[in-house]
């Protein structure tokens, strides 16, 4: 019973932060950009093309993964896609420093660490899944899910934009 009470706490709580994360991107809540707004900036600052879609599949994956994980619904599911988001942002914006005070990675090695251990825990029996009834192959599922996640993130980054050339000073006269 404790085992599953934890399991729920983490889930809520890492659930909706990820939910809150995606809300900022998609509709501009809790002091985001919308997805016009973060799409200008994922385009210009990561070079993601098309930004839009790319923007609409990070708040997808943080707002719908973090509902899903929260719920304990179709999991492990929910935390493959907040993997998705987090290595995304990872390597596009945090890499490589480590520290959360200097922008690093820490904040959301945390995040992938928590969603991994309920994708291999199970959601719990506070769940939709155990409510429903709704049990996903284990491990198949989780093992193609991470497999799909290494493949999502290698076509972003194949398909971004090149890196322009810093601009050159004119040579003084």
């Amino acid at each position: 019973m404790s085992y599953d009470i934890g399991l729920l706490v983490l889930r809520l709580v890492v659930g909706g932060v990820m939910f809150g994360h995606g809300a900022q991107k998609l509709f501009g809540w809790f002091g985001g950009y919308g997805l016009a707004g973060t799409s200008g900036f994922m385009g210009s600052q990561f070079r993601l093309r098309p930004a839009m879609i790319w923007t609409l599949l990070a708040g997808l994956s943080e707002a719908g993964g973090g509902l899903l994980l929260a719920l304990g619904l179709l999991g492990p599911l929910g935390p493959l896609v907040i993997i998705a988001a987090m290595l995304m942002a990872m390597i596009l914006a945090h890499w490589p420093r480590f520290w959360n005070t200097d922008g690093g990675i820490e904040y959301h090695l945390v995040l992938i660490a928590a969603v991994l251990a309920v994708a291999i825990a199970g959601p719990g029996a506070y769940s939709l899944n155990a409510a429903l009834g709704i049990v996903l192959p284990e491990p198949a599922s989780l093992l193609v899910g991470l497999v799909l996640v290494v493949v999502g993130i290698a076509i972003a980054l194949v398909t971004r934009a090149p890196a322009t050339a810093p601009a050159q000073a004119e040579p003084a006269a």
